[in-house]
């Protein structure tokens, strides 16, 4: 066969970007992912067994999902078969599983990896299903969208889903490492530019090692760049947090605790902390709204009002003058009344409705839109509350065999005071009309 590189005077190698010639060839060879690879990892147990059942790999781009899939192929003797939901249709697929039926009848097994296959609609996720339970394919799937919310509940309960995170700043280092030994030359860039270099690549292995290559293609001579000259040159700004692992995490932990603790000004810097780092805007307004049923609720009712408007003029505004609407909801949440009365009391009773089982409603309060409805009870008794005094008729609402239950309790702060003196009263009438004293 003619060898096209060959007889265009080409090297192979030589057109091959950096991060395809130092793809690990060995699974020790890959970096960050100790947690799956490491030896007591998921992944590591499966291949000691050699035992592979159907997975999904989620992680952001460049941790290794697709590099981590060819090798347990080729660790468990399996035929790699690489597709993405991208560019693949229902008439690929039944090709694709014809061909692992054909395999498997020759004694070879197929590990099918599905790059992206969120992609895939939950009509075409299902047409993997019978595949998979026959031992058709071991399917591998690829996202970097959360899998509860893209992937078929009947996909998921038929695979394990893993983890990868974004590589740290010492794996990135690594990558680095073993691109120079790959280049046989040192990266021209002082102690500032190389940390700032392991920052740009923001946890993704492929990135690291493109921007890599840009360095060496733009050194002139044997000048060495620092950090600003580095910024410049490749035109991409390190980024002030990793917006995927701890720094993410951390920063919103700091906004969020500071509105709780009712300082605004600590909640306006992280706030613009997270902005600087590039976080979207309406990942911050999602925030402010939880922040405002779990930490202030009714306490100050107009503050899920003002976290949802300030969401609705970001959209409308959009970048940069939506920001300053987003800026007076975190100050308007952080100088509120604090309270997180609903919030408990909501878990009370999810606690509640979960020990206590499908107990029924007491008939007194059932409709009772048939004779036979009636002749059960349903409807007997019942006091319509408008019909009473300062409408309110004290009944019972909770099932029988549970008796009353108190969820919840408001504080003495803000709105909540008035709700208290409310229920206060309403406990007072209920026990007068019971004969409780």
């Amino acid at each position: 066969m003619v060898d096209l590189f060959e007889s265009a005077g080409l090297d192979k190698d030589g057109v091959r970007p950096l991060a395809d010639r130092l793809r690990p060839a060995a699974i020790a060879d890959v970096v960050g992912q100790d947690h799956l690879l490491g030896p007591d990892g998921v992944l590591a147990r499966m291949l000691e067994t050699r035992s592979l059942g159907s997975l999904i790999f989620w992680g952001p781009p460049g941790t290794g999902k697709t590099t981590v899939a060819r090798l347990l192929a080729d660790a468990t003797d399996l035929h790699f078969e690489q597709i993405s939901a991208i560019f693949t249709g229902v008439g690929d697929l039944r090709k694709v599983f014809e061909a692992a039926r054909a395999r498997r009848i020759g004694g070879r097994g197929t590990l099918l990896f599905v790059d992206e296959i969120h992609r895939f609609n939950r009509a075409q996720q299902d047409g993997f299903l019978p595949v998979m339970e026959d031992g058709t394919v071991t399917l591998v799937g690829a996202t970097t969208e959360n899998p509860s919310f893209e992937l078929n509940a009947a996909l998921l309960s038929r695979a394990h889903v893993l983890t990868f995170h974004s590589l740290d700043d010492e794996a990135v280092a690594r990558l680095l490492t073993r691109a120079e030994e790959e280049e046989r030359r040192a990266l021209p860039l002082d102690e500032t530019a190389r940390a700032s270099l392991v920052r740009m690549a923001d946890g993704d292995g492929r990135s690291a090692l493109t921007l890599a290559e840009d360095v060496w293609r733009a050194a002139r001579g044997g000048e060495v760049f620092d950090a600003d000259r580095l910024q410049a040159m490749i035109q991409r700004r390190a980024p002030v947090y990793d917006k995927s692992r701890d720094g993410h995490y951390n920063l919103i932990s700091a906004l969020h605790k500071s509105i709780r603790g009712s300082d605004p000004n600590a909640a306006l810097y992280w706030f613009c902390r997270m902005l600087d780092g590039g976080e979207d805007p309406l990942f911050l307004a999602r925030r402010l709204i939880r922040m405002a049923v779990e930490d202030i609720g009714l306490a100050d009712p107009q503050a899920l009002v003002q976290a949802n408007a300030a969401r609705d003029a970001y959209q409308m505004l959009g970048s940069p003058e939506g920001e300053l609407a987003l800026a007076q909801s975190v100050v308007y949440l952080a100088t509120a009344p604090k309270s997180n009365g609903v919030y408990t009391a909501y878990k009370a009773a999810v606690r509640s409705a979960k020990q206590n089982g499908s107990l029924p409603p007491p008939k007194h309060i059932l409709n009772a839109p048939t004779k036979l409805m009636k002749a059960e009870g349903y409807g007997e008794g019942y006091a319509y509350d408008h019909d009473a005094p300062d409408a309110f008729s004290g009944q019972d609402y909770f099932p029988q065999s549970l008796g009353r239950e108190v969820y919840y309790d408001p504080p003495d702060r803000g709105f909540e005071r008035e709700i208290r003196k409310r229920l206060d009263y309403w406990e007072r009438l209920r026990r007068s009309r019971r004969g409780e004293g």
